[in-house]
């Protein structure tokens, strides 16, 4: 393929505006050829931002597989609701279009089969475009790892920790999809941005895979007590129930016997956080205080745990990881405090190449079955479930 990356972007709403005019459009040897979105305004929108960056307008649609259709368009990058991921990247693979998808969780787990098996007819790659495995501490934490700082690891734990109460009440007015979820579905919704980082700490799919697990769901009032203060108690919302528990913890086995926690807790008041953690036989790292205790170095510090908050900037001239000191050295770029910058970069890189994506349909299948599997956990009251082998028995040599 040449030098200049021809793309289509699907998907215009808050976060698809957000990498075409923070990150896609102020990106060399990237050109914008086509703009979709179900709603017209958005795609003019959209179309008037390209030709004030590019100097000429794109092809505009409200039907991606017009997009498909085009046949100068190498790359799609999918930035819709999360129900129609799936759908839009199989046929974005079925039309020889590399794909880099935006991240959310699946919602049974024949569509994650579908993923699959559309990669490995069509030998087209897909992306999950999971950007807190960019990030920078998320890459430091997996630099010391491979070179054995923290020792045997044994367990991680991660959560999206994010108030989105406003957001999720204003989905009707602002024509966005997570409503409908919090309102029909009860589980642990949106786990990538956690495990995606973990999952490569841990060789998920590269010599490990997640086994089993189990999830719980707490009663559901945080949203709907936002909605009746804000929208006032006789609103159509105020009356409606929601599905969404507040706080949906789930506990993951993996083959090798470590375990892993995540938590979804968007609907109660609290600051953000990954709660980012990392546990080994020799040191831990937690993102909640950024530090990190290494055995050996701070015993004597068991008691007065304070004096480590913080303590991460000490190890970054050591264990920096070689991305992030590039990034930094260039000039950090793009949203998400350089993230979705550096997962682009990335994924136009794979396209120019012809090469396979860092993050495969592999790893999107496995992280996101978490949702639709942690949903039939939920609903029999926390018991076990399998995860499916989405390689096959590859992930033991992969």
């Amino acid at each position: 393929m040449g030098e200049t990356v021809k793309v289509g972007v699907i998907g215009l709403g808050g976060r698809g505006m957000g990498l075409l005019d923070q990150v896609i459009l102020k990106m060399d040897q990237v050109e914008v050829a086509a703009v979709c979105d179900l709603y017209a305004d958005r795609g003019e929108q959209a179309a008037d931002l390209v030709e004030k960056a590019q100097g000429y307008r794109p092809f505009v649609t409200t039907q991606y597989a017009e997009v498909l259709a085009r046949a100068e368009i190498q790359a799609i990058v999918i930035s819709a609701s999360w129900a129609v991921h799936t759908d839009i990247a199989i046929a974005s693979m079925e039309a020889g279009k590399y794909v880099a998808s935006e991240v959310g969780g699946a919602y049974s787990i024949q569509e994650c089969w579908r993923l699959v098996e559309a990669y490995e007819r069509t030998k087209v790659p897909c992306m999950l475009l999971e950007n807190c495995c960019y990030g920078r501490e998320e890459l430091m934490v997996l630099n010391m790892v491979k070179q054995g700082v923290l020792g045997e690891i044994v367990h991680c734990a991660g959560g999206y920790h994010h108030d989105l109460r406003e957001e999720v009440a204003n989905g009707n007015e602002n024509r966005h999809y997570r409503l409908n979820n919090y309102i029909h579905r009860n589980c642990e919704n949106y786990p990538t941005h956690e495990l995606g980082p973990i999952a490569r700490i841990l060789g998920i799919n590269h010599g490990n895979r997640m086994v089993s697990l189990v999830s719980m769901a707490s009663k559901a009032k945080g949203l709907q007590e936002y909605i009746k203060r804000e929208k006032g108690e006789n609103s159509e919302l105020a009356k409606t129930d929601m599905m969404q528990g507040d706080i949906v913890t789930t506990i993951i086995k993996c083959a090798h016997g470590e375990t892993i926690t995540i938590t979804l807790d968007t609907t109660l008041p609290r600051y953000y956080s990954r709660g980012f953690t990392v546990r080994g036989t020799k040191g831990m790292y937690t993102e909640e205080n950024l530090s990190i205790y290494i055995d050996g170095t701070h015993d004597k510090h068991h008691f007065d745990w304070k004096d480590q908050w913080g303590n991460v900037e000490g190890y970054r001239g050591q264990y920096d990881h070689p991305l992030w000191k590039k990034h930094i050295e260039e000039g950090v770029k793009g949203g998400h405090g350089g993230m979705d910058w550096l997962v682009l970069a990335d994924f136009f890189d794979s396209v120019r190449k012809g090469t396979q994506t860092p993050i495969d349909v592999y790893d999107m299948a496995a992280w996101m079955c978490i949702s639709t599997l942690s949903e039939d956990s939920i609903a029999m009251g926390g018991h076990p479930v399998a995860i499916p082998d989405f390689t096959n028995g590859k992930w033991m040599n992969r």
